[in-house]
């Protein structure tokens, strides 16, 4: 893959990350309905200003709890200003990763990784550390931009992602991306 496809997204990009538009295309309620439930232990990789990590933490409910990852300080603050004083600020823990290595110790339910794996250096690693997090039959939503993803990278994510032991639980259509599920 290419190396600008590896650019993580600034921070002062952030804004058209979570904005009416992107709401409206992919729509966090609809996209994860069939796989965040009440009670979940969710990740969400790569996090962003917070679009998905927000609705997840409301449909987790008092009982679940969202691991919002991100690699930039920048992006953890945008969805620490939007909690605050909210009641769904309980449900948020927020992590810092590094660039190779996501380190969070807890079993997960579900994660999303959305539009963010082909930024990654090492995806085997990243996988590994995956499958590692997750509880049994937990899964792993995957969505890539088909504007920086190949069908062919795609694909090749999603053999690294076999070879480091998720396997195929169900493609998704979702607009302007490739998507899959994965689970452990």
């Amino acid at each position: 893959m290419k190396e600008k496809n590896r650019r993580v997204c600034p921070v002062e990009n952030a804004g058209s990350l979570d904005n009416i538009f992107r709401k409206w295309i992919h729509n966090p309620k609809k996209l994860l309905k069939n796989y965040v439930k009440e009670g979940m232990i969710a990740l969400d990789v790569g996090c962003g200003p917070g679009l998905f990590s927000i609705e997840m933490a409301k449909m987790v409910g008092k009982t679940g709890k969202v691991v919002a990852v991100d690699l930039q300080e920048g992006m953890l603050k945008k969805i620490k200003n939007k909690i605050a004083g909210k009641e769904i600020r309980n449900r948020i823990e927020l992590h810092q990763c590094k660039k190779n290595k996501i380190e969070i110790s807890e079993k997960v339910d579900f994660v999303l990784a959305f539009y963010m794996v082909h930024e990654v250096p090492n995806q085997m690693n990243f996988f590994k550390e995956i499958n590692s997090a997750l509880k049994i039959n937990g899964k792993v939503f995957i969505i890539e931009p088909k504007f920086h993803v190949s069908k062919k990278a795609f694909e090749d994510t999603i053999n690294v992602a076999k070879e480091a032991g998720l396997k195929i639980s169900k493609k998704e259509k979702v607009f302007f991306s490739r998507a899959i599920i994965l689970e452990h």
